[in-house]
C-alpha cells in the first residue's frame, strides 16, 4: 500500500486505560512501522474538563477550530474518527467541509452507555450515531454480530477491524501478581472499567467458592469496594502487571452485556486463562457458543458462556490454559492493522470513483 498520511481523531487517550486507547495505540504504533505518517489529534492537545460523572474521562473543551487549524496544517489524505465526542464531531467537520475521506469507528455501545447513566431510551441516541456515523465512506466494527446489529439500526457501510494482542507480553509464561496469586483458590478476575454499564455486580454476586479480584478504575469503584469487602480491586493495571495478573488467576470473567468486543477477553485467553462470560455479542463472536472459537474450529473448549454466570464460571475452572493460551495467540495487531488499511484504501477508492462520476 502506498504510504499515507493518516489523521487520527480521539476523545479517548492516555491516561485513560481502555479497550479503544489500547487499540489506537497499538494501530498507531503499527501504521508507523509500515511507513504511513500519523497525526494524532487527543485530549492531551487542548484544554480539558472532566466527563460528568466519570472524572477520570477528560472532554476537550471547544475544540473545533484547533483540530480546523491540525488538519489544515497537516493536510491528511483521510481521516479516521475514533469516538463521538467533541474531538469526533469536529474532525468529522472539518472531513465534510473539506471533502477528506473519512472513516469512523463504532467502538462503544454509546446509546446503551448513555441509557444506564441517564434513564433515557436508548432509543433516543440511535438517531445521533446514524448521523455521526453517516458521514463515514466506512464504519469499522470488529465484529461480524456488531456489523448486523448496525445494518438493522440504518448504519450500513461497515468494515472490518478485529483486535490483537501484544504475543510478547501477554503470554502463558512469566510472573504472576503476588498480591493475587496469594489469595485462596479458586482466584476469578475481572479486568475493565469499573462503572454501571459493565454488569459487575452479576460476577460480585455469583455465588461461587474462592476469591475474587477486579482490576481497573472507574466512577462505581468506591461504591463496589464498600459493598463488596471481600473482594480485592487493585485499581488499574498495564503492561507487565496486568499480564502477571491474568497469570495469577484460574479463572477470567467477564459480565459485561454491552462490550463491542472486549479485549481484556483474549488478553486473558492469551496468558492462559480460560474464560466464563454471557451468551452475548462480543463474547460470542470471539469464543463461540461452545467456547471454542467463532467458527467452533478449536479441538480444546477454552471458555464457558451461560445466562447464568456463576454456572459459566464453575464449567471454565478448570479448561485446559494452553488451549486458550493457543488460542488467544491467533490475534494480532498485525493483522487487524491489515484490516484498518484495507478499510482505509476502500474510503479512498470510493471517494475517487464519485469525484470521476
Amino acid at each position: 500500500m502506498t504510504a499515507r498520511r493518516i489523521a487520527i481523531a480521539t476523545d479517548a487517550w492516555y491516561p485513560q486505560v481502555n479497550g479503544v486507547v489500547r487499540t489506537l495505540a497499538a494501530t498507531v504504533a503499527e501504521l508507523d512501522r509500515r511507513g504511513h505518517e500519523v497525526e494524532l489529534i487527543t485530549p492531551e492537545r487542548f484544554l480539558t474538563m472532566p466527563m460528568p460523572g466519570y472524572g477520570s474521562i477528560r472532554l476537550a473543551m471547544a475544540p473545533r477550530f484547533s483540530v480546523r487549524r491540525m488538519l489544515d496544517r497537516f493536510a491528511p489524505d483521510i481521516v479516521h474518527v475514533a469516538t463521538e465526542g467533541p474531538i469526533g464531531w469536529s474532525a468529522r467537520s472539518w472531513s465534510k467541509a473539506r471533502a477528506v475521506p473519512l472513516t469512523t469507528a463504532f467502538h462503544t455501545r454509546f446509546p446503551e452507555y448513555a441509557s444506564v447513566r441517564t434513564g433515557i431510551s436508548a432509543e433516543r441516541f440511535w438517531p445521533i450515531m446514524r448521523r455521526f456515523h453517516g458521514a463515514a465512506r466506512g464504519v469499522m466494527v470488529a465484529t461480524p454480530s456488531l456489523a448486523d446489529e448496525l445494518h438493522c439500526r440504518g448504519i450500513a457501510h461497515t468494515r472490518a477491524w478485529s483486535r490483537g494482542i501484544d504475543g510478547w507480553l501477554f503470554r502463558p509464561d512469566g510472573d504472576r501478581l503476588e498480591a493475587i496469586a496469594a489469595l485462596p483458590g479458586p482466584i476469578w478476575l475481572s479486568v475493565g472499567r469499573v462503572a454501571p454499564e459493565k454488569n459487575l455486580e452479576a460476577f460480585l454476586g455469583a455465588d461461587v467458592p474462592g476469591s475474587k479480584v477486579v482490576v481497573g478504575d472507574g466512577p462505581a469503584l468506591d461504591a463496589l469496594r464498600a459493598r463488596h469487602p471481600q473482594v480485592l480491586f487493585t485499581g488499574a493495571l498495564a503492561g507487565e502487571n496486568l499480564a502477571a495478573a491474568y497469570r495469577a488467576a484460574d479463572c477470567f470473567v467477564f459480565p459485561s452485556r454491552t462490550d463491542t468486543f472486549g479485549l481484556v477477553v483474549i488478553e486473558a485467553l492469551a496468558c492462559g486463562l480460560p474464560v466464563a462470560a454471557l451468551p452475548v455479542p462480543g463474547p460470542l463472536d470471539i469464543l463461540g457458543r461452545d467456547g471454542r472459537g467463532a467458527d467452533g474450529a478449536m479441538p480444546a473448549t477454552v471458555a464457558a458462556l451461560d445466562d447464568d454466570l456463576a454456572v459459566a464460571m464453575r464449567r471454565a475452572l478448570g479448561l485446559d490454559r494452553q488451549a486458550a493460551a493457543v488460542f488467544g495467540a491467533r490475534f494480532s495487531w498485525e493483522r487487524a492493522t491489515d484490516q484498518f488499511v484495507a478499510a482505509l484504501e476502500q474510503a479512498l477508492a470510493d471517494e475517487r470513483a464519485l469525484v470521476a462520476a
